[in-house]
């Protein structure tokens, strides 16, 4: 692969990967609007790498506190606050493992991603979003209420499977809904993104293991480098630019692409 292609794939899924704009919606759309090839599992695998290390490292206090509420779970000791942070993660979590097995096993997620679906979804969950950003208080910051919005917010991120529905943006959508304020509801989306992206990924991994080529491992190395780096900025910008404006500029811009996406499907 070029340069120029890595680049490309590692700035979209860096700057979109946690804005509520759907990462993976864009990725598909790539080589279907260009005359780019299918980036194939590696390359996917690859980004994800990146922009999941960007998150660790971003909430660096947050990853520290989940070692150690493993650390505090393996002595027996459930009520730290790092313990519950750790087992209301993992519950989220679930929903999204059992539903992406299913899709995986039916080959119903290929059915599914095209144009058309993401035209929709980026609208349908572009409203959504601007409904519970708009209707909703800023009141709660943290995620204690256990285990009820864990499985609350499991269940929303699980439709992010859904091409164009964008796994940040259903999880934000959510813990609006649930009362918490911007800025800490993007946090909660951000720290159910670790280990949603490690179980996808280790899924990934298990299927390309005999089929990776080495020669394309550099590529792989380069599109996770640069991934990281433009997912940290991007992440960087949001959290900061979320104290002081809502969401209605990524509702735009998704209601935009998805009225744009569908003009071209049925044109």
């Amino acid at each position: 692969m070029t340069f120029y292609h890595l680049f490309t794939l590692a700035l979209i899924q860096g700057i979109t990967e946690f804005l509520p704009v759907s990462s993976s919606g864009h990725l598909i759309l790539l080589p279907r609007l260009t005359n780019f090839s299918d980036q194939g599992l590696l390359i996917d695998v690859s980004v994800h790498i990146g922009t999941l290390t960007a998150v660790i490292v971003y909430f660096w206090k947050d990853s520290l506190s989940l070692l150690k509420g493993f650390y505090d779970l393996t002595l027996g000791d459930r009520t730290s606050k790092s313990a519950k942070l750790v087992k209301f993660l993992t519950v989220a979590t679930i929903p999204v493992i059992i539903l992406g097995l299913i899709f995986k096993l039916t080959d119903f997620i290929e059915v599914i991603r095209n144009i058309k679906v993401i035209g929709y979804t980026m609208i349908i969950f572009g409203v959504i979003l601007y409904l519970a950003d708009r209707l909703n208080s800023n009141t709660r910051t943290e995620p204690n209420n256990y285990p009820k919005d864990a499985i609350v917010l499991g269940l929303w991120q699980s439709i992010a499977l859904i091409p164009g529905t964008s796994r940040s943006g259903v999880t934000i959508t959510a813990a609006r809904i649930l009362g918490y304020e911007r800025k800490n509801a993007a946090r909660i989306a951000m720290l159910m993104s670790i280990p949603t992206i490690l179980a996808s990924g280790t899924v990934e991994i298990a299927d390309i293991w005999y089929q990776a080529n080495l020669a394309h491992l550099s590529d792989a190395v380069v599109v996770s480098l640069l991934s990281f780096i433009f997912a940290f900025f991007a992440l960087t910008l949001m959290m900061k630019l979320l104290k002081s404006i809502n969401f209605t500029p990524y509702v735009i811009y998704r209601v935009a692409l998805g009225i744009l996406l569908l003009f071209i499907a049925y044109t």
